[in-house]
């Protein structure tokens, strides 16, 4: 059967991989997924999901399961907003062109149950993925990857389904893939090259002699280029410490505050370090305070924000942010319907506020941002008195 130029025929050994490179929302890279496994009846399948990105796409009531305390608590909660907002980016472009993101996956998945066919979820875990591009990525170059996330929801040009089809031309791809290198290396290495290699390492050690691998169209290269080799999964797995720059500033700068402070008061004056005082508790907390406002955080916690700010930016095993979003989840707390209604309300910008999970999400996101800033504005204000 003669297939498109989007199906890949690769010998390795003893085994023939179809590797089927797909647009992630295209209906024909749907129907031609369950075409070839109907056709080859091969004895694996290997789809690019992992067990949680599967469990995403498979139940409906994945959100209901979510724990907002949880999420606050273990410092999750910059990793899922910009989880949902990519969700978010891509359901829109589905939308748009009536497929859901993610059909092509869950489809080979049926077909090769159909077949009786073995599956094997090749990708490597989302979270594993995002936590090594956060840890990996620079401080100014995560303020930017946050701003281009927020940015990304007002996106909304017309889209077709001939751009889709284009997106799966190697061309293209090609250029795409530079141009992201050169923005962000560091960002390349882990989502894409890393990538590439645990999913051939995965498709390499696939049992059975005919193997059919559905990946996005931007993985295809790469992973023809890596199934060659052998691959350490658990060293692809592994998340880097934080680096030591770091945990330099978390602890270095608040020191430098208190001592500023200190020094205020018994080498120069009473009245300096009061007034040291008045302008670090004001500074900090009224930026916190706007950035818990501008997530439209309820009054009790932008005022939680704003008493918080200037004691947390001196402890850095603690956020404001944290405080403000545990606030507002006692204040407001979600209830089973903007559970629910999270993959609706995502599609569009007003749902990231309207949502009382996402503007949870946002208050810790943006008061943190308020107090950092005000860490830094308050800093030069207290050195502006000696």
């Amino acid at each position: 059967m003669n297939y498109s130029e989007s199906v890949h025929l690769l010998q390795l050994e003893d085994k023939e991989i179809f590797l089927i490179g797909t647009a992630h929302i295209s209906q024909e890279s749907t129907d031609e997924v369950i075409a070839v496994i109907e056709q080859e009846t091969p004895e694996t399948v290997c789809v690019e999901l992992c067990s949680a990105r599967y469990e995403s796409l498979s139940s409906k009531e994945r959100w209901k399961d979510m724990d907002i305390f949880k999420v606050i608590r273990e410092k999750k909660t910059s990793l899922l907003l910009a989880n949902i907002v990519l969700s978010s980016f891509q359901k829109k472009l589905g939308d748009k062109i009536g497929i859901q993101p993610g059909k092509e996956m869950m489809a080979a998945i049926d077909a090769a149950k159909s077949i009786d066919a073995e599956i094997v979820l090749a990708d490597r875990n989302v979270q594993t993925t995002f936590q090594k591009t956060w840890r990996s990525l620079p401080f100014f170059e995560k303020l930017s990857v946050l701003s281009q996330l927020v940015m990304s929801i007002f996106v909304a040009e017309e889209i077709t389904k001939d751009d889709i089809e284009k997106m799966k031309t190697q061309d293209v791809l090609t250029e795409t893939m530079d141009a992201f290198s050169r923005q962000s290396p560091v960002m390349k290495k882990v989502l894409i090259d890393e990538r590439d290699q645990y999913l051939a390492e995965k498709i390499r050690s696939a049992p059975g002699k005919k193997i059919v691998a559905v990946v996005g169209a931007g993985h295809v290269s790469g992973i023809k280029t890596e199934i060659h080799q052998e691959h350490d999964l658990e060293q692809l797995e592994h998340i880097p410490p934080p680096g030591q720059w770091g945990k330099l500033i978390t602890w270095g700068v608040p020191a430098i505050i208190i001592g500023l402070i200190f020094y205020g008061f018994f080498s120069a004056n009473w009245d300096v370090g009061i007034e040291m005082i008045k302008r670090w508790f004001l500074i900090n907390g009224v930026l916190s305070a706007l950035g818990t406002a501008l997530a439209l955080g309820h009054p009790l916690t932008i005022l939680s924000a704003f008493i918080a700010a200037p004691f947390t930016s001196l402890n850095p095993t603690i956020a404001a942010g944290w405080v403000a979003g545990i606030v507002e989840t006692l204040v407001r707390k979600p209830q089973v319907r903007d559970f629910e209604n999270l993959s609706n309300d995502i599609s569009h910008f007003s749902g990231f506020w309207k949502n009382k999970v996402t503007r949870v999400l946002l208050i810790v996101v943006f008061a943190n941002i308020g107090s950092m800033l005000g860490t830094f504005i308050a800093g030069g204000a207290i050195i502006d008195l000696l």
